[in-house]
Formats: C-alpha cells, structure tokens, sequence
C-alpha cells in the first residue's frame, strides 16, 4: 500500500510517501521558521496561509522524488490533531478532497502518534514494547508503548512542556527566535558556574514541571546585571544541564518501574546533542537500549504521519474485509484538543 502523508498541524508543511513494502519512498518539507521569526512566535493565521501555498507544490516534489503519480496512491493520511485548527484545517481539507477524487481511502491521524513512531522509521527500529519518551514545544510526556495503538501514559508535565521551557528561556537571555536550538548553541560556550533547581526529580513518580525552572532563570539573569554574553552562557549550559538531567533519570525510573529495557526518544527536543549523550549514558550503564529517530524526524513532519497512516489502513483494510463493509467517511473535521489515551487500532 502507498501512503501519500500530509502533516499541518503548526508552522511546517510535510508531505511524504511511504509504501508498506519499500518504505519511506520520498518527503518533503517547509518550514515557516523565518516567517515567523519577526514576531517571535508562531502567528495561526499566517501559518494556515502558508500551509495553502505549500502543500500540493510539496506533494509534486514528493511524487517527483519517488517518481509517482497520483494515480499509483492507494490511500491518504493526513494531520488530524493536535495542533493549531486552522492549520490542521488546511491539511485535512486538502487530503480528504484527493482522497475522495481519487476514490481511495483516507484516515486522520494523532499528530503525537506520529512523533512516537517515527523511530520506527530507521533501518534498524526498535522492538516492542518499550518505553518512550515523548519531549517537545507542548510536551513531555513518558508512556509504555506496547504496539500500533496500545499506549499508556507513565508521565506528563504537570505545566510547561521541556521545549516550551527551553524557548521561554531562551527569550529571557535574549535570544531569536526559535529560543530552544539558540540556547542549546550558547549552551555549549558556558560552563557550571550556576547552579539551578531539579524541579520534581526526587518526586517518586514520572511527572515534570518547569514552570518553576523557567522561574528560577528570571531571578538568576535578573541577579546578574548587566547579563553580559558570557554569564547568558553559563546560565544557558546551567539550564541545559538542569532539564536534561530530569529527562535522564525520570527515563531512567521509567525503565525500572516497568522493567522493560528499551527506551524510544521522539519529538524536537529529543534532537538535543546533550540530552542524547546523557541518555545514552545511562542506557549503557544499566544495558538498556536507547533508540531515536534521525534528526529531521525529531521536528513535524510528513514521513511519521505517512508511516503511522499506513498502519492504520493496514488495519482498517483487514478488518472491513473481516466485516465485509468497507466504510470511508470524506467529511473535513480537526480536532485541536485530542486526548492520546482516546486511540486504538481498529
């Protein structure tokens, strides 16, 4: 089966190819990152414009690079939820009319599912079950992972995501837009001469919080003035340290209380060069396996949503055949809001 994957869920338009036999045929992505930067932040509106302009240009160039055609697709995923509902808008509309011109089947799919699979991606991926870590701009979130829709939350954040910390403290140091790969570059010049907060890390159990971190910078950088370039170094490797250090042994804790000894990291701040020296630390130390996906999977894009798509027609074409009722609902629906526990395999 191919699987054409469009994913517009905030300020990156992805469109890939994934067939169940090859692979990942082809995708392709843009990033409205520099659109964005004037106003430090992600404005919606532009962000749904801009996934109209890109999307199908994008499909031409996935079809050109797996040297396809629309007529070789045999079914659409597409970006359902969570995200910004203007732009999943977009992406869903877009999907679900090729679907229905093309007379072929089309699933919505969970924007965080896709991040989860993503690992699954690479030439050697990860067995189930495992434990998987799940950290980005809206999320951190620890789960037992036991196959295609079998998910359970071990952990979350109890307030600010570990990349929503990362970008909100980098806009406190004074850094551009967007604040987390820019504090992790400055990061590398400082050194330990602050020290910092380990919010919830002796809690007992797999939560996070930073709010409190994030706190903990302002008084910091506001009792050091003037914030010359070197002291925003050591407080951005001192931060760094801090989140990352939680991250570490909350999966670490992960692992033991499920005794499962293989960890997945997925979403944009899995591609953190001292979160993944960390983790693979201690993975080694207690004999456990860490696996992630290549660095442009970490962010949005359309291979995990194409990938985890595919999954899920497999399963919905095996059990309409089972039923004897084949069902294709080409309706436009988003949902911005969407509980992860909610999913399962049909």
């Amino acid at each position: 089966m191919l699987v054409l994957g469009f994913e517009s869920s905030c300020d990156e338009t992805g469109v890939a190819l994934y067939d169940t036999q090859h692979g990942l045929l082809a995708h392709a992505l843009h990033s409205q990152v520099a659109m964005h930067a004037e106003f430090g932040g992600v404005v919606p509106e532009l962000a749904s414009r801009d996934h109209i302009r890109r999307a199908l240009p994008l499909t031409e160039i996935a079809l050109k690079q797996a040297n396809k055609t629309l007529a070789d697709i045999d079914g659409i995923a597409y970006t359902q939820g969570p995200g910004l509902a203007g732009a999943l808008l977009v992406g869903t509309s877009i999907a679900q009319s090729l679907a229905f011109a093309l007379n072929v089947p089309s699933v919505g799919v969970h924007h965080l599912e896709g991040h989860l699979l993503a690992p699954l991606l690479e030439e050697n991926p990860p067995q189930f079950p495992f434990v998987a870590l799940l950290v980005s701009g809206g999320h951190s979130q620890l789960m037992r992972i036991d196959g295609i829709g079998q998910y359970q939350l071990l952990g979350d954040t109890l307030d600010d995501a570990a990349g929503e910390a990362f970008d909100k403290t980098a806009k406190l140091l004074g850094l551009s837009y967007p604040g987390g790969p820019e504090l992790a570059k400055l990061a590398d010049k400082g050194s330990a001469k602050f020290k910092l907060p380990r919010p919830m890390l002796n809690s007992g159990d797999l939560n996070f919080s930073f709010s409190g971190l994030k706190t903990a910078v302002l008084t910091l950088a506001n009792n050091n003035q003037p914030l010359t370039d070197a002291i925003k170094a050591d407080i951005a490797w001192e931060f760094q340290e801090a989140v990352t250090e939680i991250l570490t042994t909350k999966c670490m804790n992960a692992l033991r209380e499920t005794g499962l000894d293989n960890l997945v990291v997925s979403g944009g701040v899995g591609a953190n060069a001292r979160l993944r020296e960390k983790l693979n630390a201690a993975t080694k130390r207690k004999l456990c396996k860490v696996s992630y996906p290549r660095l442009e999977f970490c962010t949005d894009n359309g291979a995990m949503i194409a990938f985890a798509g595919a999954m899920r027609l497999e399963a919905m074409r095996l059990e309409q055949l089972k039923s004897g009722k084949p069902q294709q609902n080409y309706s436009v629906s988003v949902k911005p809001r969407w509980d992860l526990a909610e999913l399962q395999m049909p």
